[in-house]
């Protein structure tokens, strides 16, 4: 899993989508926990107006294509939190 984490840090502006591919969102920027240099998780905003982030943690990632720049995740899109 080390892999996924140290891709964290170049994620920002990525689009973000679920399990069976549903959009997600953007991912804003990573977002640093128990480590300081590794980031744990990716806060991602649904919309252009939305006020509400949702936090993807690095666990819930299965794929980080770069020349796509998407964030495909292992979970549906429902069972990601949602924060202020």
């Amino acid at each position: 899993m080390s892999a996924v984490a140290s891709d964290l840090t170049a994620t920002t502006g990525f689009v973000v989508a679920d399990n069976s591919g549903r959009f997600v969102g953007r991912v804003e920027c990573p977002m640093y926990g128990t480590r300081a240099n590794i980031p744990d998780a990716l806060s991602v905003r649904g919309g252009r107006f939305s006020r509400h982030r949702r936090l993807v943690p690095a666990n819930t990632i299965a794929n980080i294509d770069v020349r796509s720049r998407v964030v495909a995740l292992r979970v549906a899109r429902d069972s990601i939190r949602r924060f202020l």
